[in-house]
């Protein structure tokens, strides 16, 4: 691309970083106008603080996160924001071009991190002065974060669709063959030919994890996946790239908690109760003690059942109640161990499996597509930013 059509800048030259305006808390719950700190969306509000399309960095908390606003929104005194019509160039563009910039390490207060604006608008960068160059790039990346965002709200779609359909056979017991007799049992009343099991039952194995460094070993930059908790979504199971790499050696050392296909993985201590499965595009892999691993035994139940059946809010509330206080919440595993579960007779979760097994290779599938995806995007992105990649 020719040099001449690229220029360097500051970023004030070309955007005005403005304060957003605090909004308590117990008014950010009711109306249709978005109010985003430094986190993103963090409610909704009556009256737009900017009444056109906009960017919000944060500016203290999250420190250097970007957000798009596509229409009217509010932006709380955690963030900056920026208006679409006092920005000197395509706003897509220069969305994308914010990430690249490497806000996020521009902390200038160590108590609590914080984004300095004067900081900000001297940044330097180089940006094509020709608007239609700004809007082919921007069209390149925002097609990639449309279909990224169709795939996830498929696959919310679909996991909707799954509980929907376990509610429907295993809650309100409309499953295929029912005769509506019931019987009593120490979970409620359930349907004749069904009992109450414990999750021990089913499982060949319920362990957690451990932290490398109590075995003298650190973290590195590549290797293989070690799971957090927040790699685990509550809505989208896994989520690969948040977590940390330990070394082969490290991995073999850890024998106890390497993971395999279908491990169901629980969070067990601070935020409890998130579930997800491990597939083979997240393996090889390891985790924390926070996490817990349930190796269902595929002979005694399918791991789809055990999955839903985790996932269901009365079982999260149920895990809860038995929660230990010490430093963080968290739950022991024979508690889960011990967890109190319904047990349907075999050709009943032979059927449900056959059906959650097409809706889970829906999900797999548009997940790994998704993760592609991402990877392509982080790949042009700066590539295209800075001008190495034509268009």
């Amino acid at each position: 691309m020719s040099s001449r059509k690229w220029k360097t800048i500051k970023l004030s030259e070309i955007a005005y970083l403005n304060y957003g305006k605090s909004l308590t808390s117990d008014i950010r719950k009711e109306g249709k106008i978005p109010v985003y700190s430094s986190s993103g969306i963090t409610g909704w509000h009556d009256t737009a603080l900017v009444n056109e399309d906009g960017i919000i960095i944060g500016r203290k908390g999250n420190v250097g996160s970007i957000f798009y606003a596509d229409g009217p929104f509010y932006c709380i005194d955690t963030a900056y924001y920026i208006k679409k019509s006092e920005l000197k160039c395509n706003i897509k563009y220069f969305y994308y071009l914010l990430k690249t910039l490497g806000l996020d390490k521009l902390n200038e207060d160590s108590a609590v991190p914080g984004l300095n604006r004067d900081t900000a608008h001297s940044q330097l960068f180089s940006y094509p002065e020709e608007i239609d160059t700004q809007r082919r790039i921007a069209e390149i990346l925002s097609a990639l974060d449309d279909k990224i965002e169709l795939n996830r709200q498929t696959n919310a779609t679909l996991e909707a669709i799954a509980q929907a359909v376990f509610k429907e056979w295993f809650v309100n017991f409309n499953f295929p063959g029912a005769t509506g007799e019931m019987v009593e049992s120490e979970l409620g009343m359930i349907p004749k030919g069904w009992r109450v099991g414990k999750l021990g039952e089913f499982a060949e194995k319920i362990t957690k994890g451990t932290t490398p460094t109590t075995l003298g070993d650190d973290f590195v930059e590549q290797g293989v996946r070690f799971f957090r908790v927040d790699c685990i979504k509550d809505n989208f199971g896994i989520d690969a790239s948040k977590a940390l790499f330990i070394t082969p050696v490290t991995h073999d050392k850890l024998k106890r908690s390497q993971l395999r296909i279908n491990d169901i993985l629980i969070t067990i201590a601070g935020s409890i109760g998130r579930i997800g499965i491990v597939t083979e595009r997240n393996l090889p892999a390891n985790l924390n003690q926070a996490i817990g691993i349930i190796r269902v035994d595929k002979n005694k139940a399918p791991v789809n059942y055990i999955y839903y059946f985790l996932k269901q809010q009365s079982i999260k509330d149920r895990l809860l109640s038995g929660v230990t206080q010490s430093v963080q919440a968290n739950i022991s595993l024979t508690d889960l161990s011990n967890l109190k579960i319904i047990i349907p007779p075999k050709t009943i979760l032979g059927k449900f499996d056959i059906v959650m097994k097409i809706s889970r290779d829906q999900i797999e599938n548009l997940s790994e597509q998704t993760s592609s995806l991402i990877e392509l995007r982080d790949l042009l992105l700066p590539k295209l930013m800075s001008g190495e990649i034509e268009v």
